[in-house]
């Protein structure tokens, strides 16, 4: 029983070896483009330019895009919602601050900005090989995909928009909070001195 076990087991183990080792370069490169955001969103707009020139040379694959368009939509509202959803989940205090007074909390993404670059790029790569595959070529009439895309986008964005405004966050943080100091008493302080 033993020596069947071990043989099967040194038979796969090259390969998977092999496959382990490529993963592990892969995830540690990977891992070294995550303080890079603006080097890794410059990539991704390459690749989806490449892609968007193979769609119009070929004049074909509009399912493609569209599919691309859709789940691109979908990781747009994942990035956009906070974590904990204020509508959904029901809580005893509030999560998100709704006046000045309240405690700082930094807003917390459903989807973090790393793993939403990440499925984008891959996203199109996937789509991008899948041009070379006549079978997902389907004959579509293509203005009607498009127009229905941007309804569906128009619609979406606007469910969104109204949901960060009834629950007061914004999903777009730009640099550190810093502390500015009480402006009450400084303002006081100063004019003592006049």
């Amino acid at each position: 029983m033993e020596g069947l076990g071990g043989d099967t087991l040194s038979a796969a183990s090259p390969a998977s070896q092999w496959r382990n080792d490529a993963w592990r370069v892969y995830q540690f490169y990977l891992d070294k483009t995550t303080p890079h955001a603006v080097y890794r969103w410059i990539g991704t707009l390459v690749i989806a330019a490449i892609y968007c020139l193979r769609v119009y040379s070929v004049q074909g694959f509009y399912i493609v895009s569209y599919g691309l368009g859709i789940y691109l939509l979908n990781l747009l509202i994942g990035f956009l919602s906070p974590l904990v959803d204020p509508e959904v989940e029901a809580t005893d205090g509030p999560l998100l601050p709704t006046k000045g007074s309240d405690e700082f909390k930094p807003f917390i993404r459903r989807l973090p900005e790393f793993k939403f670059w990440y499925s984008i790029t891959k996203a199109f790569c996937i789509a991008f090989v899948m041009t070379f595959f006549s079978m997902f070529d389907v004959p579509v009439f293509w203005p009607i995909l498009l127009c229905y895309w941007i309804v569906l986008f128009t619609l979406t964005m606007r469910r969104q928009i109204a949901h960060m405004i009834k629950y007061k966050y914004i999903p777009i943080s730009i640099g550190k909070q810093k502390y500015t100091g009480k402006k009450s008493s400084a303002s006081s302080s100063s004019s003592r001195e006049d």
